[in-house]
């Protein structure tokens, strides 16, 4: 089976799962788990901020910076095809009683206008914009990394404003190896960040998120309130850190694994690459066929990939899938394309299935 859904189904190695047998451990809620506390350290130092704080995901890692940052009744401006806006289940309302503010990103990033059109007078019949957050690399863009120089234009054009920033780094580190920026520097112009360890790094579980010790003070916190206060998680912070000292450069593999991927369906009739990846995401467009029955036959051949994009098939490269692999995986795509007939497809029958 070639699993390209995401970076999140890779397994860890047998090197990391050594780390965590071998991992010093204590009772994280006293703050007594050494590995925990050098995990956290460690990524305060990689993206320059004063203190950091591990939790078990990405989505907790988000929404735990924005309700440090806001207050209910707040907004918080995100782009249309954000993660915050589109995966993390309406829990901004949820759990911080906030609303989304969302604008367009198609590159991936928001247009200064853009902004300037969202970001509310102050009067007190409108809800206050507390916060403006990207995400590093963009998803739904394809793995698209957001120029360093937009990423500081926005955050300035916040700032001036008292308004604050915050950066989804879920795949900030696909960003720093494509474009030999350090993590320190994407970092600098937001005062929160969440990095993933459990994507292209390869950990089972966790995410970190990072900024003022005041703020890190409040989602530590919340993370107790919303049940993600654990106790030995040594183990797991000793994975994240071999994920941070052996994983990192690698993900030039899966860069290189996109590409051969996206070069191998170049020029087919039936599929296009509409984003050129720049890290490992690859998003096809399918031209006269369903996304998602594609992706059955695909599937019934060995090939998993995800359907969840409007009309898009999305393949994402990692660590347990070869050069081999992504080769593979585009010749099998071809063939089913080449077997499709268009006009023999059940539309609704596909939808209901």
């Amino acid at each position: 089976m070639i699993d390209l859904r995401s970076d999140t189904v890779t397994r860890p190695t047998r090197a990391m799962r050594e780390a965590m047998l071998d991992a010093e451990v204590g009772d994280d809620v006293y703050a007594e788990d050494p590995t925990v506390n050098r995990l956290e350290e460690r990524v305060a130092a990689m993206l320059g901020k004063e203190r950091a704080l591990f939790v078990p995901t990405g989505v907790m890692s988000n929404q735990l910076c924005l309700k440090a940052h806001t207050r209910p009744g707040d907004e918080v401006i995100v782009g249309t095809n954000s993660h915050i806006f589109n995966y993390e289940t309406g829990a901004p309302a949820l759990l911080s009683g906030i609303q989304l503010h969302t604008i367009p990103d198609a590159p991936g990033w928001p247009e200064i206008g853009e902004l300037d059109e969202a970001i509310r007078e102050a009067a007190y019949y409108l809800p206050r914009t507390a916060v403006i957050a990207l995400e590093q690399t963009h998803n739904r863009a394809g793995g698209t990394v957001i120029p360093i120089d937009a990423m500081r234009s926005i955050a300035a054009f916040g700032r001036e404003r008292g308004i604050a920033m915050h950066l989804d780094g879920a795949r900030l580190f696909n960003a720093c190896v494509a474009s030999s920026i350090a993590p320190r520097d994407y970092a600098e112009p937001f005062d929160t960040v969440s990095i993933c360890l459990s994507k292209g790094l390869g950990a089972p579980i966790g995410s970190v998120l990072a900024g003022p010790a005041a703020l890190v003070e409040i989602a530590h916190k919340f993370r107790k309130v919303w049940g993600g206060g654990w106790r030995q998680a040594g183990m797991l912070a000793a994975a994240g850190l071999h994920a941070l000292e052996h994983n990192v450069e690698r993900l030039r593999d899966d860069h290189r694994k996109a590409t051969a991927f996206a070069d191998a369906l170049d020029g087919h009739a039936s599929v296009s690459v509409p984003v050129r990846p720049q890290t490992n995401i690859v998003l096809l467009l399918v031209d006269g066929v369903d996304a998602a029955q594609v992706a059955a036959r695909l599937a019934e051949r060995g090939v998993l990939v995800s359907a969840a994009f409007k009309g898009k098939l999305r393949a994402v490269f990692h660590m347990d899938v070869s050069l081999e692999d992504a080769q593979m995986a585009a010749a099998i795509i071809r063939e089913e394309l080449d077997s499709l007939e268009p006009s023999s497809m059940d539309h609704d029958a596909v939808r209901r299935a």
